[in-house]
């Protein structure tokens, strides 16, 4: 049942991100487990199978270089997208920037409801949307990095949210597919979605990426028991470096080789 304590995702954000990658098989059984002290959130309760889609247009440099922070493992780092849970509207959307400092991620997240957004990055914001401190930001940030679209990801998402915390949420997320993008469309186009849920990218036997998300000042003692009764072991996954490199057809890549993504990309050039 939607909790009615439920509030929106705060506009600034510091938190954990623990993420497990896990069998499909262990979906259940831990969301009993997460039913005793979360809700579903207000995306989950309305569908029918608790999943819902979630469409993230990436952006980056033309010399990639969000990717490459991401790869050379720099300590202050940060990625660009626009995100939408209606693909048919593309409306509200969400202009996100994630920046990951240590093992501390910080959040930043416009709520957009203007179906023009498109032309405002190509050209300029207005003086309205440029007033708000987040939407200014994310401009500065796409002129300083000359910073595009790059690659378009989809995937389903079944989530909780802390019925007993001012904020803790688990996430579901299967049948992760991704296509080039170069447009400013949150949608494939043109193009064929490829997915990146297989064994190139999860341990064998699994397919589904399980995040734990909570306050830095508080780690809430169900998620550290959820670990253990499931003996989660903590993994590194990044959709936009697996979804990028799919989606470009390059065809190896090993996370202990930080450096066969540069090289690879060199080849492409």
């Amino acid at each position: 049942m939607l909790s009615t304590s439920q509030k929106e995702i705060p506009n600034k954000l510091e938190r954990y991100e623990l993420k497990y990658l896990i069998p499909e098989s262990w979906i259940e059984p831990i969301s009993e487990y997460l039913s005793i002290y979360c809700s579903l959130d207000k995306h989950s309760e309305k569908t029918s199978d608790n999943f819902y889609m979630v469409y993230s247009l990436y952006l980056d440099s033309p010399t990639l270089t969000f990717l490459q922070q991401r790869m050379s493992g720099a300590e202050n780092r940060f990625n660009m997208r626009i995100r939408t849970y209606d693909n048919i509207k593309c409306l509200p959307c969400f202009f996100e920037i994630k920046q990951k400092r240590s093992t501390i991620i910080k959040k930043y997240r416009a709520k957009i409801n203007d179906p023009d957004w498109p032309n405002f990055l190509i050209q300029n914001i207005p003086d309205e949307m440029s007033s708000q401190e987040i939407i200014a930001l994310f401009y500065r940030l796409l002129k300083s990095y000359n910073a595009s679209p790059k690659v378009f990801t989809q995937y389903r998402r079944k989530a909780y949210i802390s019925d007993i915390d001012n904020y803790a949420r688990a996430t579901f997320d299967i049948d992760l597919k991704a296509c080039q993008q170069s447009e400013y469309r949150l949608s494939s186009g043109s193009y064929r979605m490829s997915p990146y849920d297989h064994e190139l990218w999860f341990p064998q036997g699994t397919n589904v990426i399980l995040e734990l998300k909570c306050y830095t000042t508080h780690v809430p003692l169900w998620m550290i028991d959820l670990i253990r009764k499931f003996n989660l072991d903590r993994q590194r996954f990044s959709k936009y470096v697996s979804s990028l490199i799919e989606s470009h057809s390059l065809n190896f890549y090993n996370y202990n080789d930080r450096s066969s993504t540069y090289k690879l990309f060199k080849k492409k050039k």
